[in-house]
Order: C-alpha cells, then structure tokens, then sequence
C-alpha cells in the first residue's frame, strides 16, 4: 500500500524515507534544544512560539507540493516542531510545585493522547469524504491557534540562584550526569518502542489477518486509547506519592508484559481491543510517571537538557521500535512482534525494579543520623 497517496511514482522505500525522517529529526534536535533553551532562557517560550511556525509551513507544503524532496522537507519541519515539546513540558511543568509533578505530568500526557486518538479517528473518514487535502488544511488551522495562544503563554521565571555560567559542553556533561537520568529514559525509550510496534504499528496488520475490516479498526483505537487517556488522567489528579510509584511502575509493566504476550491468542476484533485496552492503561499510567521522574531530577539549570535528552532517548524508541518490529515480522512471522514487544517490557521492569531499589536505598542512607 503506498503511504503517500497521489504522488506519482513514489516507491514505498521513499515513503519509508518521508515517515521516518519525523522521527530522526526528533532523535537529533531536541537534546541541543533543551541545552539551547537553558543556555539562553529568554529563548524558551521565542522556541515554542517557533515550533507552531514550522507546522504551518509544514502542512501548507503538504497541501501545495507533491514530489518528493519537498514532501520530505514538509516532514522535517513537522519533526521540528514535535522537537519542540521539550519547552512545553518544562513550562507547563513550572507551574506546579516540585510535589505536584505527577499531576502535572499526568495532564500533558492526557492532553498529548486525546488529539491524537481524535485526528486518528477522524481522518480516515474526513479523507474518504472530503479528499486529502482536507486533514492538512485542519493541520494548519491548529496550528495559527496555536502559535496565537502561545504568544499568550506566560513563562514561569527560573532561579539559578548565585550558579556560574555554564559552557555548553557543561550542559551535556552535567546532563549525562544526573542520577538515574539513564535507567529513567530506557524505561521510556522501550514503552514508547512497544507503542510503535503495536498500536501504531503491527497490531492493524494483525487485526487485519483475523479478518477485521479499515472501517472497524475505530473500534480498536477506541480500545487503546480511551484507557490510555483516562489513565493519564488519573495519575494527573491521584497526587501519586513519590514513595508510591514503584508500585504502579511494577504493575503496569507486568501487565504489559501478560497482554503482550496474549496478544497471538486473540482471535477477533473483541479480544483484541480488550487485551490492547489493558495496554493501553497500564502504559498510560507509567509514561506520565516517567516524565514526572524526569521532571523532578535536575536543578534549574538543566531542566531543559534533561528533559531534551529524555525526549531524544525515548524518540530513538519510536524510530527503531517499528525497524527492528519489521525485521523480527519478516523472519519469525507477526506472531513474534508482540513476544518481542513482551520481552522489552520485561526489560523494562527489570530496571524499573532495580532503579527503585537504589533510589529507596539512597533515601534511606540520607535519612540515618550521622555516627561520631
């Protein structure tokens, strides 16, 4: 099936090159932004502003070009503009107090969800009634809303205190020294790989094997999503204690892992949306957690290039996920995407649990009195 429909003579090897370049202009762009932006803090709220300016250049040029190498410079301005969000989250997180960060955290994941499974759902029908064009045209309505509201947007001032000015090779050194910033953004990485090797990624061809028809798929992202928004959600308004966590890290991992590896036993579209509804809760209780954790980590200097390196590390999922998915798919059969997709999140609790353990240890550590 061609992925890019009414341009002519496109192979899917050019598609494969326009889809995947949203996500490597993401792996590449937003550690050096969130260091960009804590080097030069006036510019947080001029970069955020930008990130909508690019969208719109992006969907007008893929409503007016039809060959390649434009189309392909429409899907690097749209990278950057996802590139961009590592602002968002460090601003909208600057509005709640340090202990408030799960709920802030939970929000932006839930209203980060919910226009996806929205434009997911809608486009199908608005392109078949309406023609392509129509979904890029909306793009570009949103995107004028939104570069208006974000002029709007006020920034929370950042206290550095009496802290030096850093160099920029400070910022990455400092950034790839923050404590458990590594375990944290593996966790995310593998979550966000599972997530693009299931429902946006293999789990429509698997459905499609069990006999389920493009008009029905609805009813499976309606499946995922929902629970995933509502779970994120409910982290956003549980005031999750820190000290709590671990405990809904370790459940919706092993839940992950069950379903996932379920998923080859499911035999209809019911089935399928139910055990793809338990994913889709379980991970939207741990992803919001993990940029609650991320959230939390550095001092006011790095907070942006934590956060930029979170959001790279997690965006380098997204692009090998679905690579190595197709590889395993085309030699093991689609059977073993969903065990693979099983074994990362078995991964991913391992570290979780270890990650937890030495947290818990060095919290106890700091709470004994000193011996003389």
């Amino acid at each position: 099936m061609q992925l890019i429909p009414g341009i002519p003579g496109f192979s899917i090897g050019y598609d494969r090159i326009i889809l995947g370049s949203y996500g490597v202009t993401q792996v590449l762009l937003r550690f050096p932004l969130g260091i960009l932006s804590d080097r030069l803090q006036h510019m947080r709220k001029v970069l955020y502003v930008a990130g909508f300016a690019f969208a719109i250049v992006s969907g007008l040029m893929l409503i007016y070009f039809d060959s390649f190498f434009p189309i392909l410079l429409a899907r690097l301005f749209a990278g950057v503009t996802a590139a961009m969000w590592v602002m968002a989250t460090i601003m909208y997180a600057q509005y709640f107090r340090p202990d408030q960060s799960s709920r802030a955290m939970g929000t932006v994941q839930f209203l980060t969800v919910t226009p996806q499974f929205i434009s997911m759902a809608s486009a199908g029908f608005l392109v078949s009634q309406l023609g392509w064009a129509l979904p890029f045209w909306i793009a570009v309505v949103f995107s004028v809303l939104g570069l208006v509201l974000a002029l709007g947007v006020k920034v929370v001032p950042v206290e550095t205190g009496s802290a030096p000015k850093m160099k920029l090779s400070d910022y990455v050194t400092g950034t790839l020294k923050v404590k458990y910033l590594l375990p944290v953004t593996t966790v995310s990485m593998l979550c966000h790989a599972i997530m693009f090797i299931t429902i946006f990624g293999f789990t429509p061809l698997y459905a499609s094997s069990l006999g389920v028809t493009e008009s029905e798929l609805i009813w499976l992202m309606t499946g995922f999503f929902v629970p995933h928004a509502a779970a994120s959600l409910g982290v956003a308004f549980a005031s999750i204690s820190a000290e709590r966590e671990r405990f809904y890290f370790i459940g919706g991992l092993v839940l992950t892992v069950v379903m996932l590896a379920v998923v080859p036993l499911t035999n209809s579209l019911l089935t399928l949306s139910l055990v793809h509804g338990v994913i889709g809760l379980a991970l939207g209780v741990v992803l919001p957690l993990l940029l609650a954790n991320i959230a939390r980590l550095p001092a006011n200097q790095l907070k942006n290039s934590v956060m930029g390196f979170y959001q790279s590390f997690y965006a380098l999922g997204i692009f090998l996920g679905p690579l190595i998915g197709g590889a395993v798919a085309e030699n093991l059969g689609l059977n073993a995407v969903f065990v693979m997709g099983s074994v990362f999140a078995l991964a991913a609790l391992g570290i979780v649990w270890i990650y937890f353990k030495d947290r818990t240890s060095s919290v106890n550590n700091m709470k004994k009195p000193a011996s003389f």
